[in-house]
């Protein structure tokens, strides 16, 4: 039976990991018998060697424009050589050629620019690390930019958050090429998560709040919220505490944070919520609690709307085996 032919496009200032993920993914799907072998091309416009962010230097395999006829997967890299790359006609050339013949396109991370570039991601839904997302999504307004999930598949394009999430993105594929039982052996391989649903967040709630607000009353909120999730945290009660009014502080928060007051408590208590689901054996009821759902239903309506999937689910999936042990 023919291999499926994979080609990773890099580019200098690419991130080791984004290549990484997909190649090493794909390899330990061949190692454990797949039934239709992948064949991995690393390629660059060129055809020369690329200098890795970390310093490191990859070899190319492959000039793009010498890959022709039918392709599988097409994944472009991402890593902070992402505009310099995007500005290239000739790699945004060659990517939107190769695209025409490839049965699925994906991007990992900023690797979504090269694709935005080449018109590919025009009119779809996509996201990219979080802290490149506003920037995707003012380049190139045609794209509409999500930068929450994991990963994102439009039809025939998928792309994913930042770094290790090409990792999960590659699981999702070898597990539509052939099936879950292979998908779980490559992760258990790769001593990794079995597989993270593609439309969890991709944001830790302490890597999605700025690293050193400017607005010391927007930190004295954020640091109230994060230390008090069972409490009344109410817009009212959260301007009150800084002394603000809540449209005063709903104005401080869409400058320094992106988002509402209560969108930041929404995602703090559903991040709590699923550590302790992932990190102990607590009942439902007691982690509704001490994040601040009124009941088990609310907390599982609250994951339902965040990740798709309910708690129950979440926690089978992502169980460390670590902490108390109360009950499940």
């Amino acid at each position: 039976m023919n291999s499926r032919r994979v080609v990773v496009v890099g580019y200098d200032g690419v991130e080791l990991i984004d290549v990484a993920c997909v190649t090493s993914g794909f390899y330990y799907a061949n190692q454990l018998g797949a039934a239709q072998a992948y064949h991995v091309v690393l390629a660059t416009s060129a055809g020369r060697s690329m200098r890795c962010d970390s310093g490191l230097e990859l070899r190319s395999e492959s000039r793009l424009d010498g890959i022709h006829g039918r392709i599988d997967t097409l994944v472009v890299s991402g890593g902070r050589g992402h505009e310099a790359a995007a500005d290239n006609p000739r790699l945004v050339g060659q990517v939107r050629r190769l695209a025409e013949s490839a049965r699925r396109v994906a991007s990992v991370c900023t690797g979504a620019t090269v694709l935005a570039a080449a018109g590919l991601l025009d009119g779809r839904r996509a996201t990219t690390h979080w802290d490149y997302a506003r920037r995707l999504a003012e380049r190139f307004p045609k794209v509409n930019v999500d930068a929450a999930p994991i990963y994102i598949r439009d039809r025939e394009v998928a792309t994913s958050g930042g770094v290790t999430a090409a990792l999960d993105l590659t699981l999702a594929f070898i597990e539509e090429d052939h099936g879950a039982e292979l998908a779980r052996w490559v992760a258990m391989g790769m001593v990794t998560y079995l597989q993270r649903p593609g439309n969890q967040a991709q944001m830790s709630l302490f890597t999605s709040i700025p690293r050193a607000p400017e607005q010391v009353l927007v930190r004295r909120v954020v640091d109230h919220v994060v230390s008090h999730l069972d409490a009344d945290l109410s817009a009212a009660n959260l301007a009150a505490l800084v002394g603000v009014s809540e449209r005063h502080l709903s104005r401080l928060f869409a400058e320094h944070v992106g988002q509402t007051p209560g969108r930041l408590v929404r995602h703090a208590r559903l991040e709590a919520a699923s550590r302790l689901l992932a990190d102990t054996r607590e009942p439902l009821s007691t982690i509704a609690r001490q994040c601040g759902f009124t009941s088990a239903e609310s907390l599982r309506q609250a994951f339902v709307a965040g990740f798709g999937i309910p708690p129950s689910r979440f926690r089978a999936a992502h169980r460390t085996g670590l902490g108390s042990s109360r009950g499940a």
